[in-house]
């Protein structure tokens, strides 16, 4: 059969509601920001919009309330050119929402409310069974119920499709899903949650890409914010540097270099070869307010790579340490 799609996400959809703010506040401290902004966001949509503006032939499937916001998304999913027919409406919930405050650093604090998201079910992976024939590599993360990504996973097997986890936010019993993955992408806090064991240094972060390598089928992936990533694979663990960019916002950051990743997998790249292309639309990301409108083209990422004009490659942290980026 013909390859419809190179990228299926499966995942969440939110309204994004963003204030930004001289500082991030202290718990019981309120801070007066600027004007509020409602933006398209939610990790499985906008790792959908990175790969599609990276030429990903794209398809998202996900769950909105029957209000405003989850048409608003819906229409913004479709000017990115992502296709949209696995797109089901619940009539109880609303669609999901994220609050977010951006400091002028752009540190961000996010809550994110489910809301539809919850609502997504394995049968509706059973009924979308023709989209993951014709697709061929699905990602999914953990902002929608644990049993209908493990069904996403399981499905995409069957069409030997390549699946990738963005066990994000980080979820202790994501675990059970490793078995069925076969590239795994995950911070340091995600890690831990998944591991059990700490990450503080360049040297504990080594030790736990290798260790989650062993759970899954091909590669895993342990971004590490300014000290770039490890990847893990057969052949050991590998440092891809960042580049060291003016951060504006870094909300899309992960979703970023998940969406560009899944991308070139799918047109071939092996993990090592598309963990650069990942990196750079990170980079780009960062240096640009809010979440889907920050998201590269593939022909600013080709850009960036040939010449990182505001930019340096960043070997790793001068103190062995990592963050959680």
């Amino acid at each position: 059969m013909q390859q419809g799609f190179d990228v299926l996400v499966a995942g969440s959809v939110n309204t994004d509601f963003v204030v930004p703010v001289p500082t991030l506040p202290q718990a019981g401290e309120t801070v007066l920001g600027n004007d509020l902004q409602h933006l398209g966001g939610g990790k499985g949509a906008n790792q959908a919009v990175a790969a599609a503006r990276l030429g990903a032939r794209t398809a998202f499937m996900g769950c909105i309330g029957t209000d405003a916001f989850g048409s608003a998304r819906v229409a913004e999913l479709e000017s990115h050119g992502v296709a949209v027919g696995a797109i089901v409406t619940d009539a109880v919930r609303p669609t999901g929402a994220a609050l977010i405050l951006v400091d002028g650093r752009g540190e961000n604090m996010i809550a994110v409310s489910p809301g539809a998201n919850a609502a997504l079910t394995p049968s509706h992976v059973a009924a979308a069974t023709a989209l993951f024939a014709q697709s061929r590599a699905l990602v999914c993360q953990l902002e929608v119920p644990l049993d209908t990504v493990q069904a996403a996973l399981n499905l995409a097997r069957e069409y030997e499709m390549t699946t990738v986890l963005n066990a994000a936010p980080g979820n202790p019993a994501a675990a059970s899903l490793l078995a069925a993955t076969d590239v795994l992408v995950v911070n340091r806090v995600e890690a831990e949650a998944l591991t059990g064991d700490s990450v503080n240094s360049l040297d504990e972060a080594r030790a736990t890409a290798k260790a989650l390598r062993n759970k899954v089928s091909h590669a895993a992936i342990l971004t590490l914010g300014a000290a770039g990533s490890l990847v893990a694979t057969s052949d050991g663990v590998a440092h891809v540097p960042a580049w060291q960019v003016t951060t504006v916002d870094a909300t899309a950051a992960g979703d970023a270099f998940v969406g560009a990743l899944a991308a070139a997998i799918s047109r071939g790249k092996t993990v090592m070869d598309a963990a650069p292309v990942a990196t750079a639309a990170a980079a780009i990301t960062v240096g640009r307010f809010g979440a889907q409108q920050s998201l590269p083209t593939g022909e600013e990422v080709a850009a960036f790579l040939h010449n990182p004009t505001v930019a340096t490659p960043a070997v790793s942290h001068h103190d062995g340490k990592v963050d959680s980026a």
